[in-house]
Formats: structure tokens, C-alpha cells, sequence
């Protein structure tokens, strides 16, 4: 089991450098290629919504690597909130994300809730976002026993599906995101 562990841990962390270095290198494209010649790069002015409050402290970062964003119609249209169903990797091991929204060490069964304090709207997927966690539960010394807050940051899928349906049904749809805890 060690060594399995180990192995799993290995594999999310070239996987999460991966993706890191991957959105970094795009983030910089897209902003050298948005300066015109002689233009130079501006320091945003202000703190984004979903930056987590000054003196944060990252407890660590943990990827979607499997979840759904569940819609369900009303009014003939699927609108509203979603509810998450993900499974989560990261440093800490495996975390699962449900309704509430909740997420749940499942080395230690450390469990939060949050609710959403900021949202910044993406083009073509659901919103990043910084929630505030609003409960605790589990061992004092939990993994999740320290967080305060949780961004979801690069976000990908999860819209909800278009055109008409029946009262009632679902749809999942598939999405990823990279989810950092915080402690204030």
C-alpha cells in the first residue's frame, strides 16, 4: 500500500506541474500577445474577487481528475445551480467534492462546507470562484481542520446543456478545475 501511495502521489505531482506550467505558459502568450508595439505591461490595480484575503496561507492544490456538474430542468430549460460530484488529487491524497458543496478527505474523513463569496466569469465553462468554508467536521487535526477558504481556479466544461428539456430530468456534465485550499 506504501508504495502505491507513493506511486499516486508522484503522478499527481507531475500531473498538477504539468498543468501549472502549462497555464503559465499560456497566461503568458495571451498576455505578451495582447501589448501593442511599445506597449508596456501594466500591474493589475486592483485584488481579483476570488483571491483568497491578504496573509492566506496555501495548504495545498488539488485537480479534478474525475467530476460532473449536475443539472436539472425547470421550466423547460436546465438552469440554476449545479451540483458537483468530483473526485479530487492532490498532496493530501484523495478528496471527494459533492453537494452542499462539501469536500471530504477520504484519507482521514476530515469534511468541509462552503459557500461562494466571489466568482469570475470564464467564457465557455463555469466560473472560478473563492468560497469561504462555513463548517467543519472530522478530527481536529484533519487535513481539511485548518482551511478557511477554497478557490476554483482553470476551470474547464461543466456549462449547462442548451435547448429545450422536460421538467425534472438531469444531466451531468463533465468538468475539471484545480481547487487551492486556504488558511486565513
Amino acid at each position: 500500500m506504501p508504495r502505491t501511495r507513493t506511486r499516486v502521489r508522484a503522478l499527481t505531482m507531475a500531473a498538477a506541474a504539468t498543468v501549472l506550467v502549462g497555464v503559465g505558459a499560456i497566461s503568458y502568450n495571451a498576455s505578451a500577445a495582447e501589448l501593442t508595439p511599445g506597449s508596456r505591461p501594466r500591474p493589475v490595480a486592483s485584488p481579483s474577487v476570488i483571491d483568497p484575503p491578504a496573509g492566506a496561507v496555501r495548504l495545498g492544490s488539488y485537480r479534478v481528475v474525475r467530476g460532473t456538474q449536475t443539472y436539472t430542468c425547470t421550466g423547460g430549460v436546465f438552469t440554476g445551480g449545479s451540483v458537483p460530484e468530483a473526485k479530487l488529487a492532490g498532496p493530501g491524497g484523495l478528496l471527494h467534492h459533492f453537494k452542499g458543496p462539501s469536500w471530504q478527505s477520504e484519507r482521514d474523513g476530515s469534511l468541509v462546507t462552503a459557500e461562494k463569496k466571489g466568482e469570475r466569469p470564464r467564457a465557455g465553462t463555469i466560473a472560478e470562484l473563492l468560497l469561504k468554508i462555513n463548517s467543519h467536521s472530522g478530527p481536529e487535526n484533519g487535513l481539511l481542520a485548518k482551511a478557511t477558504h477554497i478557490q476554483r481556479l482553470y476551470t474547464s466544461g461543466g456549462v449547462a446543456p442548451a435547448g429545450a428539456c422536460t421538467d425534472g430530468t438531469t444531466k451531468a456534465v463533465p468538468y475539471g478545475a484545480l481547487y487551492v485550499f486556504w488558511s486565513a
